[in-house]
């Protein structure tokens, strides 16, 4: 899948989390800001990850603004916004986790 426009996913509320994607010429860029960076940053890191490969992306900018997100929350509102951001006429269900 390709990003061909920027999108945004969730909320800045508690216990949720502020997904944006945009295209990027750079290469697959993430980015992280989370209020629990330090106790699970690497878990946050390896779901946004590991979804991203699930979906095939591997060119764009991710922006994460966490709050505190569960792991099916940071993975459900990563989908959201990758499914928004690509033109995908058809969604391969399969790949989603």
């Amino acid at each position: 899948m390709n990003i061909v426009r920027e999108a945004l996913a969730g909320t800045q509320e508690s216990s949720d989390l502020m997904v944006k994607i945009a295209p990027s010429d750079q290469g697959l860029e993430i980015e992280i800001y989370s209020e629990v960076m330090k106790q699970f940053g690497e878990q946050i890191r390896q779901v946004v990850e590991s979804t991203l490969d699930a979906m095939g992306i591997t060119r764009g900018l991710i922006i994460i603004e966490d709050k505190g997100a569960l792991d099916c929350v940071i993975r459900a509102r990563l989908q959201s916004a990758i499914l928004r951001a690509t033109d995908v006429q058809q969604i391969a269900w399969e790949k989603l986790q």
